[in-house]
């Protein structure tokens, strides 16, 4: 993992590279799923939240019309931490973040593959591939299987049973 060391004068150093970096520099290593860590030069304490924060603070105040975080779930998130316990947040956002970027690349995916296909072929892939995604994801019972097929309806129960009745 790369180490990335903060100095008292708040400039942050990659030690692997031997280089002074930014926190645009820490983005484009966010968004190219390089892990690093940031610690203190001095204290060696663990950074790294801190920095990510602040990189989501560049990130706001860079385009207001791009802005992730309203006013609204900023304070909502404040009156989360007088909760007894923000866990369950916190493994919600992270799930639901996860889940959003997984189908963000799918679909990026398909959509690359829909330029080599015909159109209508490109809508029923992806129409499958959501269907089996979100039958995943929401694992209900009721759903459709991984076939298509969903579970017996009451007509296809009520003809095994009128197999065993008597005809009138």
């Amino acid at each position: 993992m790369r180490v990335i060391r903060k100095y008292a004068n708040r400039r942050l150093y990659d030690t692997q590279q031997s280089r002074y970096v930014t926190l645009e520099d820490l983005r484009r290593l966010i968004i190219e799923e390089e892990p690093f860590k940031v610690e203190d030069a001095k204290s060696g304490e663990d950074l790294t939240r801190t920095i990510l924060l602040s990189i989501i603070i560049e990130q706001e105040q860079a385009d207001s019309e791009a802005e992730v975080f309203s006013n609204d779930l900023l304070a909502q998130l404040i009156r989360v931490y007088d909760m007894t316990s923000p866990l369950p947040l916190s493994r919600y956002l992270e799930q639901g973040t996860q889940l959003m970027l997984e189908q963000q690349k799918r679909l990026q995916s398909q959509w690359k593959q829909a330029m080599r296909n015909t159109p209508l072929e490109f809508m029923r892939e992806l129409t499958e591939e959501n269907m089996r995604f979100w039958q995943k994801t929401l694992n209900q019972p009721g759903q459709a299987d991984e076939s298509g097929d969903a579970e017996p309806h009451e007509d296809d129960s009520s003809d095994a049973s009128n197999d065993n009745k008597p005809s009138s």
